[in-house]
């Protein structure tokens, strides 16, 4: 036996020279790229092959298989050379960015949903030829070009590629890079639908208890459910005939709530209290519920509509008012003993803080596809907490940004609950493949996977099932957005 050892170490030292004899001549070519050629260098520093195993002591052998260097990347040495896109059906149009690297690694992040890509497209000239793995660094370069609200899909795409990246560069999940972890796995909440009967909402909150194992809800308590009931709302009718369209600046879509006039009467108010009140019999005590998209009216209302539900616990009161107005949701707060939180429309930790100095809201509530990303919304998690604030987590997209929730969750002390908003779509968790071979979600949670970077890969035959209609494109290629053409400092 020793003997065929013996000659198949003498064999593989052959093929090992000849291997280090045509990367040699690689290197001396004249025609290789200096990033290749420096490559190819450290490679043959930092690798063996098995004929230079089977040549090696049992010492030398051990400390060579137990070393774990990761011989796919020379994080020093990365650089981006291309961002590519593939618009789903996700939320009516939800894309997916992928950023690639002259290693062959690629990251992929996520333009908020209702977002355009080009948010991310324009910024493709501003970070190539860059190091992927300086996250922060170029944070600070392209941040200047988001907004609030869906103006910072694009930003907080490329952020979420970039840890993605760096992740798998460095062989670690990117929960680590933010700190390291806190919990294995991530609470979610889910929308609780509306029957149309009390019988049906039964049947469908029972599947989401029992069948599908959430433990925390949420459900509208919208004005939109009065609007065909006489004599619950004041100034409706102004709004209807095409005001409600979005699209149009001057209507109700995109007039701010205390602008609008809209009242609620003390029938509306029973109506939409009867609404929570049979939502608690059915979900019982022990699970949360949590309440959004109300409507278009002022503080007044607000509060009026708060102590008609405060009896039935709910978990929070969400965007009751604009996030910008903190002195009103201040006012709010103060006067309810249900937890109030705003958060899912703000860029930057440094628009979060005047609600969180104030306590004007109990809980701060990003999306980390708008708040900047993975660090930053780490970062507002943090500050929230030394002020007392509690963190829930706003989600609606594919899963891309969902598993980099899932990350800054994990990283994240204050962390409340995750929302899901895509319970009901059967191939939604089929869009990507969990690189530990875990489930996406297992019983109203997320684990939170172990494997480098985001820990998924594109399930590219179901992606292509789910494009958006508009743009068919899939990760074609982006040339038209290579040339910068503008000075970006923003002082002098």
């Amino acid at each position: 036996m020793k003997s065929i050892i013996q000659q198949i170490a003498s064999q593989n030292r052959k093929i090992e020279n000849a291997e280090a004899e045509t990367i040699q001549d690689e290197i001396e070519n004249p025609e290789t790229s200096n990033n290749r050629r420096n490559f190819l260098k450290k490679a043959a520093l930092g690798g063996i092959a098995l004929g230079g195993i089977m040549s090696l002591s049992m010492e030398d052998t051990l400390a060579q298989t137990t070393a774990k260097v990761s011989r796919a990347s020379s994080p020093t040495d990365l650089k981006i050379t291309d961002m590519r896109y593939a618009v789903t059906s996700v939320l009516n149009g939800t894309a997916i960015i992928r950023i690639d690297t002259n290693q062959g690694i690629y990251g992929l992040g996520e333009v908020r949903d209702g977002a355009d890509v080009r948010y991310a497209l324009m910024l493709k000239s501003r970070i190539l030829g860059m190091n992927p793995c300086n996250v922060e660094m170029i944070f600070k370069i392209i941040k200047q070009f988001g907004g609030q609200g869906r103006q910072a899909g694009g930003v907080c795409g490329v952020e979420m590629a970039l840890w993605d990246i760096a992740g798998k560069a460095y062989g670690v999940p990117a929960y680590q890079l933010l700190g390291g972890k806190y919990r294995n796995s991530i609470r979610l909440y889910a929308d609780t639908p509306q029957g149309r009967t009390k019988e049906e909402q039964a049947e469908l909150i029972k599947y989401r208890i029992e069948e599908q194992g959430y433990s925390w809800l949420k459900m509208d308590l919208s004005i939109n459910v009065l609007k065909d009931i006489p004599g619950t709302l004041v100034n409706q009718d102004f709004w209807k005939g095409g005001q409600w369209d979005t699209r149009n600046y001057m209507g109700y879509g995109n007039t701010k709530h205390p602008f609008t006039q809209i009242q609620i009467t003390d029938k509306g108010l029973e109506e939409l209290a009867s609404i929570a009140a049979d939502t608690r019999e059915l979900v019982g005590w022990e699970i949360p519920i949590s309440t959004d998209h109300y409507g278009h009216f002022d503080v007044n209302n607000g509060i009026r509509l708060g102590r008609a539900v405060e009896k039935y616990r709910l978990a929070w009161l969400e965007d009751m008012v604009p996030w910008q107005y903190a002195d009103q949701w201040k006012t709010i707060t103060e006067a309810l003993e249900t937890p109030t939180t705003t958060g899912e429309d703000i860029y930057l930790l440094k628009n979060f803080k005047e609600l969180i100095d104030t306590h004007a809201v109990d809980i701060v509530h990003p999306d980390l596809a708008s708040s900047g990303g993975l660090l930053e919304t780490k970062r507002i998690a943090d500050y929230a907490e030394e002020n007392g604030v509690a963190m829930a987590m706003h989600q609606a997209g594919t899963p891309v940004s969902f598993m980099a929730n899932v990350h800054c969750a994990a990283a994240t002390q204050n962390f409340l609950a995750l929302e899901h908003h895509s319970v009901d779509l059967p191939w939604w968790e089929d869009l990507v493949k969990m690189t530990d071979g875990n489930p996406i979600i297992k019983n109203g949670y997320a684990p939170v996977p172990e494997s480098p970077g985001l820990g998924i890969e594109l399930n590219e035959d179901i992606i292509k099932e789910h494009l958006d209609r508009r743009d068919k494109s899939f990760f074609a290629p982006t040339d038209e957005w290579n040339e910068k053409r503008s000075h970006d400092r923003t002082w002098s």
